[in-house]
């Protein structure tokens, strides 16, 4: 919310884990700031995360008029890090960063 408040304090986002809604309750959406950001934002999400599920995300995404991108980790819940992903999950992230942020 502070990033779309205050427009020009940060260049670029990262949100691992962005929790969309409470688990369960996808009728109380966290959104309502995001048509206000205007600075690219790289979202990393677990495709079972319970906060929101990938389609939410997605659809939560269209409403940011800056570029924004999503990287859904599979196997992932909201703690994003598993024992299956724990060896590249670090250098994927980075990798996707460096490459988003050109």
């Amino acid at each position: 919310m502070l990033a779309a408040n205050e427009p020009g304090l940060v260049e670029r986002l990262l949100l691992l884990s962005y929790p969309l809604h409470p688990p369960n309750q996808p009728a109380k959406l966290r959104t309502s700031h995001f048509s206000a950001l205007h600075v690219p934002a790289l979202f990393v999400h677990g495709v079972r995360d319970g906060f929101g599920s990938i389609p939410e995300m997605e659809a939560a995404l269209k409403t940011i008029p800056a570029c924004s991108q999503l990287i859904a980790i599979p196997g992932a819940g909201h703690e994003l890090l598993t024992n299956r992903n724990r060896d590249e999950f670090t250098g994927k992230i980075v990798t996707a960063l460096l490459s988003f942020t050109q």
